[in-house]
């Protein structure tokens, strides 16, 4: 069954719209408050969310939804997604809810449901949440508000503090190490600086001051230009910038360098292999993952699994293979032993923590060399399958016997929004160039909006 509703990141949209109107958010909280009732009596439903202004209001209807159902809600108020998973997994809740947009604009939103592993519910339980949603006697016909309390429990955030703490490598020491931390007015704006100060490091934060409307806003990890610049006025030896809901993050060197999710898979899976605990001498990433990630991973003995591009897949394969790292150039990490999700926050621990044991993150990087690559996005007006298209199914089969060996092609459409997107790496400029251009025509032309 085709979902409606669930992408590859939750439900997404504008509050106030559909799906994130109040009668389909109460539905929402209603299908999953029936899903976990056999799970005891009253059953608790931990609802996190970032800064956006929409925020409460969703926490509530939900919070009706939940309690209309017979289960009780329980607000753990501003705190990332990886906050809300790690909670949920640890603390004997039946299940969770993180209302974010991730890294989008403040006026989107989103809803993720996780299950009591703390992991996001397989693609079947979506699936037959979605069918009692959707289904016309659903709306389980609530008044009024359900009041949660909106600063949540502190003792919950001081916990989940407490497990990132310990999960710093062995012999790390990061008293009076320089940090900046970009928290892009996100979830992460209270509790990183919090975490790293009580680590002892020298931290300098910025875009910490959530206004509902700032997160993401020229900050965090799609816009990473001001950290760069921050670190070097700061002399910092590392700089983080996160996206709004916290669940990756990328790094500046002590030099300025943007080091994205291919770097930090190669900077700690090399450690955990020198370590002696790197399972299966094996790390999974996703067909965006640079080729020279792959390069670099077989020059230190170690394979590259791919996957699909989502943060679903990689950890489907991580469990199937047996694997405990993997991740997504985008900085979502999965280190599998800490956390069942990736957390930015908890990478940042792994990285300060090997930059204090193994020298500057420049040097751990050096001798990766990032293949030229170009990502172009097409708005479609459909999604039909792409060896369906005669003249784009030709155009891939000639880039990828010009490139041989020598570059790789991906051709996807975005689980979230209507684009197919192009993406070429090769050694030299001229071919990804050439080939880009040539994919991004026959798309246009097949199925271009």
């Amino acid at each position: 069954m085709a979902k409606e509703l669930f992408g590859t990141d939750g439900i997404r949209g504008i509050p106030g719209k559909y799906p994130l109107d109040d009668v389909t958010l109460e539905r929402v909280g209603y299908a999953l408050g029936k899903h976990v009732l056999p799970q005891g009596a009253r059953p608790r439903v931990l609802i996190g969310r970032d800064t956006r202004e929409s925020g409460p209001h969703i926490a509530e209807r939900i919070a009706q939804g939940l309690d209309a159902a017979g289960a009780e809600a329980v607000s753990a108020g501003v705190l990332t997604t990886p906050g809300v998973a790690w909670l949920v997994s640890r603390e004997g809740f039946a299940a969770g809810v993180v209302i974010s947009a991730s890294h989008n604009p403040y006026h989107d939103n989103g809803v993720k449901l996780i299950s009591a592993s703390g992991m996001k519910f397989p693609d079947a339980i979506e699936a037959d949440l979605e069918r009692v949603i959707l289904s016309a006697g659903a709306h389980p016909g609530v008044n009024g508000k359900k009041k949660i309390a909106d600063n949540g429990d502190e003792k919950l955030h001081q916990d989940y503090l407490a497990g990132l703490r310990e999960a710093a490598f062995p012999g790390a020491k990061l008293a009076g190490m320089k940090i900046v931390l970009d928290c892009a007015n996100g979830a992460a704006s209270k509790l990183a600086p919090e975490l790293f100060r009580s680590l002892g490091a020298n931290v300098t934060a910025m875009n910490d001051s959530p206004d509902g409307r700032n997160i993401n806003a020229g900050c965090g990890s799609l816009h990473p230009g001001a950290l760069q610049k921050r670190v070097a006025e700061t002399g910092a030896a590392l700089g983080v910038a996160f996206d709004g809901d916290a669940d990756r993050a990328l790094f500046v060197s002590a030099s300025g360098k943007l080091v994205d999710g291919d770097g930090i898979l190669l900077v700690a899976g090399r450690y955990l292999k020198s370590a002696g605990k790197l399972k299966g001498n094996v790390i999974v990433g996703t067909t965006m993952a640079n080729l020279g990630l792959e390069r670099a991973l077989e020059k230190s003995g170690l394979k590259l699994a791919r996957t699909a591009v989502g943060d679903r897949y990689v950890l489907e394969e991580m469990q199937r293979i047996g694997a405990n790292l993997g991740g997504e150039q985008s900085g979502h990490i999965l280190f599998l032993d800490d956390a069942t999700t990736g957390d930015g926050m908890l990478t940042a621990v792994k990285i300060a923590s090997l930059v204090s044991i193994a020298g500057p993150l420049d040097k751990l990087v050096a001798d990766l060399k990032i293949f030229p690559q170009k990502i172009v996005n097409i708005p479609v007006k459909s999604k039909p399958a792409l060896d369906s298209l005669p003249e784009v199914a030709r155009a891939l089969k000639e880039a990828e016997r010009a490139l041989g060996n020598s570059g790789r092609v991906v051709l996807r459409y975005s689980g979230t929004e209507p684009l197919a997107r192009v993406m070429v790496e090769a050694e030299r400029e001229e071919d990804v160039r050439h080939w880009t251009e040539t994919l991004a025509t026959a798309l246009r032309t097949a199925i271009g909006a």
